[in-house]
């Protein structure tokens, strides 16, 4: 099992940058494929970024490719999201995810990386908020 906890958001103007961080507990941080969600207001949580367990690999909602970038440290137990050229549409709570289904045989074709349910652990959320 893994916890997770999530820090960096807060308020920022348009066309601003932030760095999220998500700190994870235990040895194991290395085998768990990761997430970024947000969840804006009056919204469900939608997907934004994942990155691989070895963090060669990582994919981007279309309305963040170019503008966000994931990455993370193993020997930190740590995964980022660096936000630049926010806009009002990304405020929300911002939440990461950690997976153990990333080995499964289909866990990417089928695209599970981008859904909820592709996920067995989250943390309690950061808030974002770009005034326009």
């Amino acid at each position: 099992q893994v916890q997770l906890v999530e820090s960096g958001g807060g308020l920022v103007q348009a066309g601003g940058s932030l760095r999220l961080s998500c700190a994870a507990s235990g040895r194991t941080f290395g085998s768990y494929a990761m997430g970024w969600f947000r969840q804006g207001p009056g919204k469900e949580r939608e997907f934004v970024a994942h990155i691989t367990r070895g963090g060669d690999g990582t994919y981007y909602a279309d309305s963040v490719r170019g503008r966000f970038a994931i990455s993370r440290d193993n020997a930190k137990n740590t995964l980022y999201l660096q936000m630049n050229s926010l806009k009002p549409e990304d405020t929300g709570v911002y939440y990461c995810a950690a997976s153990i289904q990333s080995t499964l045989s289909f866990y990417y074709t089928r695209g599970n990386h981008r859904t909820n349910y592709g996920y067995d652990y989250w943390g309690q959320g950061t808030q974002v908020t770009v005034s326009s």
